[in-house]
């Protein structure tokens, strides 16, 4: 018997699909929603981001054959 209730509900929303206009058809209230919520969600990752980005220190440190001149070892050796 569930079954003739599923289909006698189908038969209900049927006329209800036919009379979209296939050309018109837009993502209605839930696709604002969906993609409201994922700008909210990139700006609050951005916001986040900037702020940690603020703490990082990016200032290098000179290295100490860099202040001698003298230049660094190859670290693999000549063949030949």
């Amino acid at each position: 018997m569930p079954d003739m209730s599923a289909s006698l509900a189908l038969t209900h929303f049927v006329p209800l699909a036919k009379e979209v206009d296939q050309n018109k058809v837009t993502p209605g209230v839930l696709g604002f929603i969906v993609f409201a919520v994922m700008a909210l969600a990139v700006w609050g990752l951005m916001k986040s981001m900037s702020k940690h980005m603020q703490k990082v220190d990016f200032k290098e440190v000179p290295d100490a054959e860099a202040e001698s001149g003298t230049p660094a070892a190859d670290p693999k050796p000549q063949r030949g």
